[in-house]
């Protein structure tokens, strides 16, 4: 990302102001300052192993409801877990059950760093999963049938080399017809809306943009159970850290409803959260699970984030 080489010192010496650092594996449930609109924050759960591979996560995916997921590292590894919950889907503990599993290119080599910047990630409908990745020429998406398979390589687009090196294909999702649906991060101005791209009978098009809000970025997507398009998205404050927000979107056809804000959070509520799954608890309600990238740094830190939808009364 653009703001790792600034976020490197300026975070270390607000670190303690901003509680990045000494919160332990456990749920920090009380203390988020988020303005909620329809959203309501649940929990946050601090996620560490003693693995020097362990962090810089920028995708978040379920397999089953709100249990055994799916997530990637920029670094070009993917990684499964479980989150173990109590009767209310309260998240009580968080697991490794494979990884890291190192992605590879279509000749069956390993990435390295330069080609392996994960970024979105989307379960493929009849098994494994597909990658967007970013980087200078290299923005591009593949499908892997199983996480250390050879690249399934999905047409690229030459507008994808227009993209900004850094900051192109951030987010992935995919509905329930299994159409893949990216974003870049950066829409190359201030007022330049982002380009929603969408892929489908083995063919990009990009039908419509959605509005560019100052600078606020987009960082991922998903379908939630209910059909709808959910975006998150990143804005960062310099000293004071991140804010988060979340909209949700109708899609119909070539055309992309106005979006509603559901959470949008102060600077430094959370750290860096770049992944988001969208689910149905046992309660029928909407939860939105986001993961931080703790860009691999000591005073950041990576965190489940919950929160669930309210319903409106109409």
């Amino acid at each position: 990302m653009p703001e790792r080489s600034r976020l490197a010192l300026i975070t270390v010496l607000l670190g303690v102001g901003l509680g990045l650092g000494g919160q332990g594996c456990a749920a920090q449930n009380e203390h988020a300052s988020a303005v909620q609109l329809r959203g309501e924050f649940l929990q946050s759960w601090v996620w560490r192993l003693p693995d020097p591979e362990f962090g810089g996560f920028s995708g978040l995916k379920f397999l089953e409801d709100g249990r055994l997921f799916v997530t990637q590292s920029d670094r070009g590894t993917v990684w499964r877990g479980t989150l173990s919950r109590d009767a209310t889907d309260r998240i009580i503990g968080v697991s490794r059950t494979g990884g890291p599993v190192p992605l590879h290119d279509r000749d069956g080599q390993v990435l390295d760093r330069r080609r392996g910047d994960a970024e979105g990630l989307a379960i493929a409908p009849q098994g494994g999963i597909y990658i967007s990745f970013e980087g200078e020429n290299l923005a591009r998406v593949a499908y892997y049938p199983a996480d250390d398979a050879p690249a399934q390589l999905l047409p690229r687009p030459a507008a994808f080399d227009r993209f900004w090196p850094n900051s192109s294909l951030e987010t992935l999702a995919i509905d329930a017809e299994g159409t893949l649906y990216t974003i870049p991060e950066r829409s190359g101005a201030k007022e330049a809306p982002f380009p929603v791209w969408r892929f489908r009978n083995g063919a990009w098009d990009q039908p419509f943009t959605i509005p560019r809000d100052n600078t606020w970025l987009t960082v991922d997507a998903d379908f939630g159970p209910d059909g709808r398009f959910y975006l998150l998205e990143r804005d960062f404050w310099g000293l004071l850290g991140f804010r988060t927000r979340v909209r949700v979107f109708d899609i119909r056809g070539d055309r992309i409803s106005g979006g509603e804000v559901l959470v949008e959070t102060s600077a430094g509520t959370h750290d860096n959260l770049e992944g988001l799954a969208v689910w149905r608890d046992r309660q029928g309600t909407i939860r939105l699970t986001m993961i931080s990238d703790d860009n691999q740094r000591f005073f950041q830190r990576t965190e489940f984030v919950e929160y669930r939808v309210r319903a409106q009364k109409p």
